[in-house]
């Protein structure tokens, strides 16, 4: 689970990254918003930006993102209060925008929220289970583990449930932002399918994936 940080303060920086650390997430810090934009393609499940940094600011970052990817989620951390500043940031597709100072916790919730990782354990339906730390699905008490990206993928699609995942989306995280081709993300699918037996993922044609109310096949 990769989040970027970008924050110039050292200190913050320092903070924000062993809190979230310590929550089991791999964080990839930057103090320069163009090396931090030369990153964004590394499969993130999450973007922290800091508005006020060297090179190139954080608006700048959050627009480019949203030019190819609009599922991720991306908090916008400033101690600007002014009106115009927290409207572009919206406008231009931040999901939250997190006045400075904080308290460490709130960016916490606030990351868990939108992701949708506060729960590892997450029953899909009666009798199936998926532990994401343990890579592990279990139904009607026989355990099965899955491989990273097979993990990677289930994930995401729980955590966008109800919503359409789409193509680019699944590249940048499963394959964490590496090329990969429409026929291996419909492989890795059919993988994934086969282990849940109930139908629950229904395929968007030309778009994506969308995880539904499980049913009776």
């Amino acid at each position: 689970m990769k989040i970027l940080l970008l924050e110039d303060n050292k200190r913050l920086n320092s903070t924000i990254t062993k809190r979230l650390s310590a929550k089991g997430y791999e964080v990839f810090s930057f103090t320069d918003g163009l090396e931090a934009y030369e990153a964004i393609d590394d499969g993130y499940i999450c973007f922290v930006l800091d508005i006020n940094v060297p090179s190139m600011d954080g608006i700048e970052i959050l627009k480019k993102i949203r030019e190819y990817n609009s599922n991720t989620p991306i908090i916008i951390i400033s101690s600007s209060i002014e009106l115009e500043i927290i409207k572009d940031s919206y406008k231009y597709g931040c999901n939250e925008y997190l006045k400075k100072p904080f308290f460490i916790d709130e960016l916490e919730i606030k990351i868990e929220k939108l992701c949708n990782f506060d729960k590892d354990v997450i029953e899909i339906y009666e009798g199936c289970i998926f532990y994401f730390s343990d890579s592990v699905l279990q139904r009607d008490g026989e355990m099965e583990h899955l491989s990273k990206k097979e993990k990677l993928l289930l994930n995401l699609l729980l955590s966008k449930r109800g919503r359409v995942v789409s193509f680019d989306a699944i590249q940048a995280v499963v394959w964490e932002g590496g090329f990969t081709s429409i026929d291996s993300i419909r492989s890795l699918m059919r993988r994934i399918r086969k282990k849940l037996i109930i139908d629950c993922i229904e395929t968007v044609v030309d778009v994506g994936y969308l995880f539904k109310k499980c049913v009776d096949l």
